[in-house]
């Protein structure tokens, strides 16, 4: 059974940084593509980050380019999100996600293109 369980969030005042972990059960951790997702309050999911299996390429939503950053280490099965310079408006709860099918060279950006989610992290940014 796949467990993706997140960690770091919490409340930070605009202009801070955080860094979301997400932490991934099973020895084939390295073979996924994997993707950050948020939620706000009354809002749908909305992409925020993915990257490779291989960790050779990364994929952002424009909102967030050049403040946050996605990396993953196959050593200890966890993949991060740095972000820096948040935003009121980024207060959500944030999920990682994992692709179903190993190997995938490609960057997924839609909930669909998902298939194991964890429980989620809130992220609170103060004005």
């Amino acid at each position: 059974q796949v467990q993706l369980v997140e960690s770091g969030g919490g409340l930070v005042q605009a202009g801070g940084s955080l860094r979301l972990s997400c932490a991934a059960s099973g020895r084939t951790f390295s073979i996924y593509a994997l993707g950050w997702f948020r939620q706000a309050p009354g809002k749908e999911r909305e992409f925020v980050a993915s990257i490779s299996w291989n960790g050779a390429s990364t994929n952002y939503a424009d909102s967030v380019k050049g403040r946050f950053t996605i990396s993953r280490d196959n050593a200890k099965n966890t993949v991060y999100l740095q972000m820096n310079s948040l935003r009121p408006e980024e207060t959500a709860v944030y999920y990682c996600a994992r692709r179903r099918y190993a190997f995938e060279t490609g960057l997924y950006s839609r909930s669909d293109d998902y298939a194991y989610w964890g429980q989620g992290t809130q992220v609170t940014v103060s004005s």
